[in-house]
């Protein structure tokens, strides 16, 4: 590639006085050696010859020798006059040549200019002049390294690249703005599929211009052939006030919503950030009902001039009493069934109404209750946004100004769109994660055991907390089984996964084991079963009847205590070991031999046994409960310290437990605990 600075040969640019005035076309380049380097398609047409018959040849041999200015311009100093040349065909003729020093990869070597050859509109020197020194835009051009090899003087006097710009130098290392590694990936995205990217947002260091940013456009330089010889780079200093507030409220948007996964909380931080940037009074009212548990519109009663349409999600507004709203978050929001609400829900299409039409024969005629708020509040500006998702009417978004003289403009509009359809997709998954959340608890509550006892065995305390992550309700489980001969089962378990499979799951096994365990099974054999179990069931799914899939991974541990023997016989399908509260107050974890999780198809148990003397307490739990600090170690020993100690009551313990390991509550898991007290079977 050939990189050509123009520059005369004391470093200095040419200025357009040393530049001819008169419109011309650039012929050639001629090398140090005054030999022609580059031909263009105009010095083609004015001497008849081809790139191919010159390029590398002396130029004195396209000039008739013998007239005095040859010397003038064979001597490669600036120079301007009339030459007499040498055709191809063999004529002569006398034209204006311009000869303008610069610089290039390989030295110092020469630009000529002559007369336009068509007579049609060509380079002005000036206006080149102009674009390469004295244009508000700072151009660059980088190689395939991303390295400087040309810019112009505009450069110089934008605070995004460094005061004394190198050529040569890295994009990284050029550049003095927030996350340069940023515009370094975009060039590389350009060079490699060679598309244009414009609107590329480039912000000053903090300290040397904190309400600056710029935008540039990346372009590709392709050369004759096709291949790509590099990236060329346009910054303009964008319109700081209203662009940046207009990217401060997006950025806002994208830091606020979507950070937690209810549409409530998503639907008010939505109307939160409107107010005040854009708007004095918002509503985000959703058309299905939010929670869960609200009656569904179509049953709520209508009448002739007003129809439920919504439910009210979130409402924000510049004045703390919400003068402005009818409804309050929650409750049903009533509409003219003839209205720019119900207009936009059905259109799909957003409602402009920078003036708001207040006079008689509106909409408003049917809606006495909205005429008389918009007169108090003074509102005079409406802009009513469809709420819309993966194809679905989510509900809408309703902005009005009022204290804010300055009506709605076509930008703002397009800024509330764009607020709204970013919301409605975190609102969407909101709506899907509740459902699926809500089912997956209903299965699970209807599931899990709702009455445990241990008879005159054991008595037992429980707690449930699920978490309330993105994946919803886990499967884990507990329970207490009464065998023969006054032995009761303790069972604690967890489902890998979250959601209504999870809970599906969890309802299958906690099943089977009840089933398994009426045998009298020791816990070690009952578990091998349980892993053959899934292993069939997992073959049954597969086309070929043979798979390595799981059907389902959990783990398990499973004990029977015997009040007779005052003996416990454990074996554990990879689940954390149970904590043993003896009545001194000390407190041991059971070494378990932890087996391969129920589902692997390892089948390989072990089962322990352990004397508890009466009065002892078994704590079984789930990995929820020791997981909160993501170190098992330091939360068995956190576990411990909580257990230490005399017990009263089981109910106490678990809640002291759990006030101590999850105060929060749970972090990233479900937690399930179940404690039981042993007594003897001399006990009444």
């Amino acid at each position: 590639m050939r990189h050509i600075y123009f520059m005369s040969t004391d470093g200095a640019k040419p200025s357009a006085e040393e530049w001819a005035a008169e419109p011309s076309d650039v012929l050639a380049v001629l090398s140090a050696d005054m030999t022609v380097s580059v031909w263009t398609g105009a010095a083609e047409r004015l001497w008849g010859y081809t790139a191919d018959q010159v390029l590398h040849s002396p130029a004195g041999g396209l000039l008739v020798p013998g007239t005095p200015e040859i010397a003038g311009v064979l001597a490669g100093s600036p120079w301007s006059g009339r030459v007499r040349i040498r055709r191809r065909d063999g004529h002569e003729a006398t034209v204006d040549l311009r000869v303008t020093p610069l610089s290039t990869d390989g030295g110092v070597g020469w630009l000529v200019w002559g007369p336009n050859t068509f007579g049609r509109p060509s380079l002005d020197p000036a206006a080149v002049d102009a674009l390469f020194h004295h244009s508000p835009i700072s151009l660059a051009i980088w190689d395939r390294g991303l390295r400087c090899v040309w810019f112009n003087d505009s450069v110089h006097n934008r605070d995004i690249y460094h005061s004394e710009p190198e050529l040569g130098g890295h994009v990284t290392d050029m550049v003095r703005a927030r996350h340069p590694e940023f515009l370094e990936r975009a060039m590389e995205r350009v060079f490699r599929n060679g598309l244009p990217l414009l609107g590329h947002e480039l912000w000053p260091v903090k300290d040397q211009a904190p309400d600056r940013y710029y935008r540039v456009a990346l372009i590709r330089l392709d050369g004759a052939d096709g291949r790509p010889l590099g990236v060329c780079s346009a910054a303009v200093e964008a319109d700081a006030g209203r662009e940046s507030g207009r990217l401060r409220l997006l950025n806002e948007a994208k830091s606020r919503i979507g950070t937690d996964l209810d549409p409530l909380v998503t639907s008010q931080r939505l109307a939160e950030t409107a107010v005040p940037d854009l708007a004095d009074y918002v509503t985000i009212d959703l058309v299905q009902a939010v929670p869960m548990d609200k009656e569904p519109l179509r049953r709520l009663r209508s009448t002739d001039t007003s129809i439920p349409g919504f439910y009210r999600a979130g409402t924000a507004s510049i004045h703390d009493d919400l003068r402005e709203s009818l409804w309050a978050r929650g409750t049903p929001v009533y509409v003219p069934p003839a209205s720019p609400f119900t207009t936009v829900l059905k259109e799909r299409r957003s409602h402009f109404e920078p003036v708001l039409d207040t006079s008689p024969g509106t909409w408003l005629d049917d809606d006495s209750d909205r005429a008389r708020v918009i007169h108090l509040t003074g509102m005079h500006s409406l802009m009513i946004v469809p709420l819309q998702a993966r194809g679905a009417m989510l509900g809408i978004a309703v902005l009005v100004r009022s204290q804010n003289p300055v009506p709605f403009s076509r930008a703002d509009l397009a800024l509330a769109e764009e607020l709204a359809a970013r919301a409605a997709l975190i609102i969407d998954n909101a709506l899907r994660y509740t459902r699926g959340r809500t089912a997956a608890l209903a299965i699970q509550r209807d599931l899990m055991p709702h009455r445990l006892s241990g008879g005159n065995t054991v008595e037992v305390a429980t707690r449930y907390l699920p978490a309330d992550t993105q994946g919803g309700v886990g499967g884990d489980w507990f329970d207490v089984i009464q065998l023969s001969d006054a032995r009761v089962a303790l069972v604690v378990g967890d489902v890998v996964g979250h959601g209504v499979k999870a809970a599906v799951t969890m309802g299958r096994l906690r099943a089977t084991i009840r089933a398994f365990s009426k045998v009298a099974l020791p816990p070690d054999e009952l578990l091998r079963l349980m892993d053959e179990l899934a292993v069939d069931v997992a073959r049954e799914r597969s086309d070929e009847g043979t798979s390595t899939v799981p059907a389902f991974n959990a783990t398990c541990l499973y004990g029977v205590y015997d009040p007779q023997s005052q003996r416990c016989t454990m074996a554990s399908a990879g689940h954390p070991p149970p904590a043993i509260i003896f009545p001194d107050g000390s407190v041991e974890f059971v070494e378990v031999p932890p087996g391969a999780p129920i589902g692997v198809g390892l089948g390989s148990y072990e089962s322990t046994e352990v004397e508890l003397p009466d009065s002892s307490v078994i704590g079984l739990y789930s990995d929820g409960l020791i997981e909160g600090d993501h170190d098992i170690d330091r939360g068995l020993q956190r576990l411990r310290t909580a257990l230490t100690g005399p017990v009263s009551s089981l109910d106490d313990l678990c809640t002291s437990v759990l006030d101590t390991l999850a105060p929060d509550g749970p972090a990233d898991d479900d937690i399930a605990l179940l404690l039981a007290r042993t007594r003897s079977a001399a006990d009444p």
